[in-house]
């Protein structure tokens, strides 16, 4: 009986996949150059909303295929949010309980849509405090911790199966520039990092990965100094990205380049998208673009031609009560005017 459940579980899985078509590659023409080519690789429009879709059915189908998870097994995460939500929507799809842990400042629409897939939230004051909250919790229900953060960087497999790598080099492959100078994302759990810096080294291609990290993160700090110890005692401010701890997920030998965005930075760069996109954009995204902003203008003063990738990770819808709320942007004491004319000067001549 118990092999019968996980067969149907896992044919579940593999017929959302079926009906989720993949997600699109949007070109966005740059003013100031036309020897370089800028894309959005729009993980938004997967069935939970976010980039965070893949890696929750990676995750579930390691846990199954590990022996991990039953069809009684409840199931707890520690999530900011966008995992959580998707993670909810697959074990509503298999029948099982759904917990998840996170720090009461995660966006209330986020919240919502976790309730609205049945599942749980239980909320934590110190975002450090996550993952051992969710694993004393596994340990309690008889459950299975996920642990996005220990198991991203391996549940996904890097070599193909349509991972998020090889869909961005399939899509790019009839483009002017189809292999990219560089591939630009954030860094939540690092699996995403890690399933392009190995793609890339796999096959050989010269794409260069940097990794956008917001300022109240250890991620960049561990990048360069490679100390596993370093902490810090609040929360990145830029939902789904950036950690207070260093994680095991994040593989900074795979990584060719970060950079440390300023918050404030990260929110005028999301609002500045959206006159760009024609649509709201989450803050992670923001966050990437300043950093793509950078590297673009370094291209460009160098003369050199080819394409840039980054990610739209979530919809910016997901924000309405936060970083698209000017009372809570003023609340919380951003000024966002003079980022966001450095974008604007950027945007029309391409210095940065």
């Amino acid at each position: 009986m118990a092999r019968q459940w996980l067969n149907r579980a896992i044919g579940a899985l593999e017929a959302d996949f079926q009906r989720s078509a993949d997600t699109h590659l949007i070109p966005v023409p740059l003013p100031f150059s036309s020897q370089l080519d800028l894309y959005f690789k729009d993980e938004s429009t997967h069935p939970t909303g976010s980039l965070k879709h893949r890696l929750a059915r990676s995750l579930f189908l390691y846990g199954l295929c590990n022996g991990w998870i039953g069809s009684e097994t409840p199931i707890v995460e520690a999530s900011s949010g966008s995992t959580a939500v998707s993670e909810a929507y697959f074990a509503r799809l298999l029948g099982l309980r759904f917990l998840a842990v996170m720090a009461k400042t995660t966006s209330p629409e986020k919240i919502r849509r976790i309730q609205r897939y049945g599942g749980e939230c239980v909320f934590v004051n110190n975002p450090r405090e996550d993952r051992a909250e969710a694993a004393r919790l596994a340990r309690e229900l008889g459950g299975h911790f996920m642990d996005q953060f220990t198991y991203a960087e391996r549940a996904t497999d890097w070599r193909g199966n349509n991972n998020i790598a090889e869909s961005l080099f399939e899509q790019l492959e009839h483009e002017r520039f189809p292999i990219p100078l560089w591939i630009v994302v954030g860094a939540g759990t690092g699996g995403t990092s890690a399933t392009l810096g190995r793609y890339v080294r796999y096959k050989k291609l010269p794409t260069q990965l940097c990794v956008a990290d917001p300022e109240s993160s250890v991620f960049h700090t561990y990048w360069e100094s490679r100390d596993s110890s370093i902490t810090l005692s609040c929360g990145s401010g830029i939902e789904g990205i950036g950690r207070p701890q260093v994680e095991p997920s994040f593989l900074p030998q795979l990584v060719d380049k970060m950079i440390a965005v300023p918050n404030a930075a990260s929110l005028a760069a999301m609002h500045f998208l959206e006159d760009v996109l024609g649509r709201r954009v989450g803050a992670s995204t923001g966050t990437s673009f300043w950093a793509l902003c950078q590297l673009l203008s370094e291209l460009h003063a160098q003369g050199t031609s080819g394409s840039v990738v980054t990610l739209i990770c979530d919809s910016g819808e997901l924000y309405r009560e936060s970083y698209y709320s000017e009372a809570w942007l003023s609340e919380q004491g951003y000024h966002l005017a003079p980022t966001t004319e450095q974008l604007r000067h950027f945007w029309s001549s391409g210095r940065f």
